[in-house]
């Protein structure tokens, strides 16, 4: 239903940490959905400020949708926001915030913005997130940004997923968890899909480097920690007061590996090889297929490598897909599943978008 002639239009302003890949992605999508998002609920959404490591777009008032553009295209050729006409140094995002209600964007992957976020929250702001290290830091500041129901954060496990969405509808409906298991890292599923297919690891991962589907260094990746995070996050969803340090990780290397520099771990990749290559077929040898999964349940959760059957949900996986196992007391015989893209700048953006959109009706 559009606006009536008599109704006023309602601005909602953003405030947005980050403007990496997914942060100008999330910028064009919803400068695109204005128009339709004015007209259906009444309501605009304006960026206040955009801020960068550096600094940030900003000049106390509504930024022009021409600025906003430039900077973007200069964001994206290496530009800071800081050399921008509209840019200025900052020394801390919260600065940014208006004195009154507003949301705040963290599609950052930083550390650190718990407690400015937290804050925001108690002087009556909004929060979406992108970004899992807020909520997986203390379960304290878990707790400060989401027990009010002032934090939406879908894209912090499955990119544009509904997987927070589904988790909460369910318990909120008084169902009770029993058990999740997950594949929610595209990046590694890529890789079981390569090993599964022949490839050895050593070359699925540089290509997997190549094609930007790592972090500069793939340990990152390879160490499980971004997982671990992940479920976390839908541990303490299911109100669960767990630590980060109680859900084990299994690394995908040696820490001999572990402790050179990225060059040197990437010249050593061939030592992974044949270790991999007998896990695969160990697991072929059984009927079953090896992904990496995280496990969660009310006693504990364990993320690593796993040969799961021939007819588990998760051995169907092919490539960067996430795949997400609800069982729950009355999903019990057959646990509720969602699947589909668990990486890519545009399905994330789009899920951060989501949840901007729901928070901006609920204002």
């Amino acid at each position: 239903m559009g606006l009536g002639k008599s109704e006023a239009m309602t601005t909602i302003p953003i405030i947005q940490i980050g403007v990496g890949g997914v942060g100008r992605e999330l910028v064009g999508q919803l400068l695109g959905a204005r128009a339709v998002l004015e007209a259906r609920y009444g309501f605009r959404l304006e960026y206040l400020a955009l801020a960068d490591s550096a600094g940030a777009l900003a000049s106390g008032s509504p930024l022009p949708e021409a600025t906003i553009h430039a900077a973007m295209s200069a964001k994206a050729a290496g530009v800071r926001l800081t050399a921008s006409p509209a840019g200025r140094a900052i020394q801390n995002w919260a600065e940014l915030l208006p004195d009154g209600p507003c949301i705040v964007v963290d599609v950052t992957a930083a550390g650190g913005h718990e407690v400015p976020l937290a804050d925001a929250v108690s002087d009556g702001a909004r929060v979406v997130l992108a970004n899992k290290k807020p909520l997986s830091a203390m379960w304290s500041s878990f707790v400060e940004l989401t027990s009010g129901g002032a934090t939406r954060y879908e894209a912090t496990a499955g990119a544009g997923l509904p997987v927070i969405a589904t988790l909460q509808g369910l318990l909120d409906s008084g169902d009770r968890m029993v058990k999740i298991e997950a594949a929610m890292s595209g990046t590694l599923g890529y890789l079981c899909s390569e090993l599964e297919a022949g490839v050895p690891l050593s070359t699925a991962v540089r290509a997997a480097h190549r094609m930007g589907y790592t972090e500069p260094d793939p340990r990152d990746d390879l160490s499980g920690a971004d997982v671990a995070r992940k479920a976390l996050i839908l541990a303490r969803t299911c109100g669960l007061e767990w630590e980060l340090d109680t859900i084990p990780a299994e690394p995908w290397f040696s820490p001999k590996l572990a402790t050179v520099g990225r060059d040197e771990f990437m010249a050593r990749l061939e030592e992974l090889d044949a270790p991999f290559a007998a896990r695969v077929a160990e697991a072929r040898a059984q009927g079953a297929a090896l992904r990496y999964v995280a496990t969660i349940t009310p006693a504990g959760a364990s993320v690593g490598l796993r040969a799961v059957s021939a007819d588990h949900p998760l051995a169907s996986l092919r490539g960067p897909d996430n795949l997400f196992s609800f069982t729950t007391a009355r999903y019990a015989e057959r646990p509720l599943v969602v699947r589909g893209p668990g990486a890519g700048q545009a399905v994330t953006a789009a899920g951060v978008l989501a949840d901007i959109v729901a928070t901006a009706r609920e204002m």
